[in-house]
């Protein structure tokens, strides 16, 4: 005769949950939250390469309204920062904003695909955005063998399938403190 309690079937349930996302995982950020006009630390989990070949580089595209940005170097990886104008002007600390970073670029390193790392910029979400509405870092994960193009953003309400698509890593906006 086979028995299970409620807590232990909580449990297994629980497993099968943890198990089947960690087959869908991609690229997500750390921290999935942050307030309107404050320093953001965006922390790009990458918890694999691309169908079992390994990371050799990773392109993220940062969002509008996130700026003053500052890459964090890895050791065994070269570091290129692109510059250009801002679709809209932004303030920052009273201080009008006209152009800055829009993409960082770490290449020439090698993230067997069994390793998992973090990749990290710095910046700040600048005033005129809007608590309630999610800024995304869209990403491009290129391995020895394929990429993945962690870019898709929802439009006009739609959702991204987490399990199917390639969803950039999206952080939701609170209201200023």
């Amino acid at each position: 005769m086979f028995r299970t309690s409620i807590p232990g079937a909580v449990l297994v349930a629980a497993a099968a949950v943890l198990g089947s996302s960690a087959a869908f995982a991609h690229i997500t950020l750390q921290d999935k939250q942050a307030p309107v006009g404050s320093s953001y630390k965006a922390v790009l989990r990458v918890p694999h390469g691309c169908s079992g070949s390994a990371t050799v580089a990773l392109r993220v595209r940062i969002p509008s309204g996130f700026i003053d940005v500052k890459p964090m170097p890895k050791p065994g990886w070269k570091l290129d920062v692109v510059r250009g104008k801002y679709q809209t002007p932004v303030t920052a600390h009273g201080t009008q904003l006209t152009e800055g970073v829009t993409e960082v670029d770490w290449s020439g390193g090698n993230l067997p695909d069994a390793f998992y790392d973090e990749f990290v910029v710095t910046g700040f979400i600048g005033d005129e955005a809007s608590a309630g509405q999610t800024m995304y870092f869209p990403v491009v994960q290129e391995c020895e063998k394929g990429v993945s193009r962690w870019i898709e953003v929802p439009r006009d309400g739609t959702q991204v399938n987490d399990e199917s698509g390639e969803p950039a890593p999206a952080l939701k906006l609170l209201p200023k403190r």
